[in-house]
């Protein structure tokens, strides 16, 4: 008798701690709830058969423990394939519909931003300045494109890379992480985007179709000015894909962030440094790099063209410029905590750099 009882307790603690944090709405409580308690409120229509919410419901329940503690907000939800009557009424026409209520009207206003939880919750703040009290991911640096932002991405003056992928699919699930690292990678470079477009989503799926998106998932290059896509069938590790994206971007990144030992560089004035440590004197070596420096100025890495033109000028007051200001660089980078930007710029000196101490060093044991 005492360990049935156990037994019936501990299945109802299960229940208990199995409780949803979101509202469960229905005609007779969706007035009393949403529109009179004066609460802002965030409804979602969904159908127990529509794969997107399915993929939704982990992050929206996620969604609604976040703001748990708040009497402020309300995430609820409405099962709009047995009550379809308020899907009706609010004019619901697809799965799921999202719907921001304000509390004091019952004319509710569309949520058409992103599906994840960084969105939602950042959604949630800026309707309501209620802030999220558990810490949240970074935000993504992947661009998630829809029929509307599509057009208005590829063709111009940067270079798209598109994964079209499906909910459901598992070899999308196993590309979100390199995805997501990929873009954090390439997150400093204006030219270049990283993008995904979900083919099944109602407003993204006509993207898909057009551009004959039949398996999942699939890769697309866009060159920057042009509409017509590479197919891209190479590798799917980061390595791959920064290496297709250097080649075809003519950047310089590394896979895992940062820049690589080539970026700042430039062969033709590298040939010009070679020359000065042979013996071409420093005069004639500064005035070379100078020459050679203006056919680069429309080069998107010509400030470091510059830095070429500085180091030999410090040369000229300092032998020792280029070693001594390599440690020091050096020093700082070792130290860390220096922002993407800053440590792309002196990760680029320091290979510029490198350049006039191991020529210097390769002299010397001669």
């Amino acid at each position: 008798m005492v360990l049935l009882k156990s037994f019936v307790l501990a299945g109802l603690t299960a229940v208990v701690a199995a409780k949803s944090a979101v509202l469960d709405l229905i005609p007779s409580n969706f007035d009393e709830v949403v529109l009179k308690s004066g609460k802002p409120t965030l409804v979602e229509f969904f159908a127990p058969w529509c794969g997107h919410c399915k993929t939704l419901a982990p992050v929206y329940e996620e969604l609604a423990q976040v703001f748990e503690f708040s009497k402020d907000v309300q995430i609820a939800k409405v099962d709009a394939d047995a009550e379809r009557a308020l899907g009706k009424r609010f004019g619901v026409q697809g799965f799921p519909t999202l719907k921001w209520f304000d509390g004091k009207s019952d004319k509710p206003t569309e949520y058409n931003g992103g599906r994840d939880l960084e969105a939602l919750t950042a959604f949630i703040t800026e309707k309501t300045g209620i802030k999220s009290k558990k810490k949240l991911a970074p935000p993504s640096s992947v661009a998630y494109l829809t029929d509307a932002t599509f057009k208005k991405t590829i063709g111009g003056d940067k270079h798209v890379l598109v994964a079209f992928t499906a909910p459901w699919c598992g070899h999308c699930k196993s590309l979100v992480p390199t995805w997501e690292s990929l873009a954090n990678t390439f997150a400093n470079e204006p030219n270049v985007v990283i993008a995904k477009v979900d083919a099944e989503a109602e407003n993204s799926k006509a993207t898909a179709n057009e551009y004959g998106v039949t398996s999942y998932p699939t890769i697309k290059f866009f060159p920057k000015g042009s509409t017509t896509p590479e197919e891209y069938s190479g590798g799917r590790s980061e390595e791959n894909f920064v290496t297709f994206l250097n080649e075809q971007a003519g950047t310089r990144r590394a896979a895992g962030g940062g820049v690589d030992a080539t970026a700042g560089t430039f062969a033709v004035l590298d040939e010009i440094v070679t020359k000065y440590i042979g013996g071409t004197p420093l005069t004639d070596a500064a005035t070379e790099v100078k020459k050679a420096a203006e056919g680069l100025k429309e080069d998107a890495q010509y400030k470091y063209a510059e830095y070429y033109m500085r180091v030999f000028d410090k040369l000229s007051k300092s032998d020792n410029f280029a070693a001594k200001e390599l440690a020091r660089l050096e020093g700082i980078l070792k130290k860390g905590g220096l922002a993407p930007t800053k440590l792309d710029e002196l990760t680029s000196k320091t290979n510029i750099l490198r350049k006039f101490v191991e020529k210097i060093t390769g002299k010397d044991e001669l």
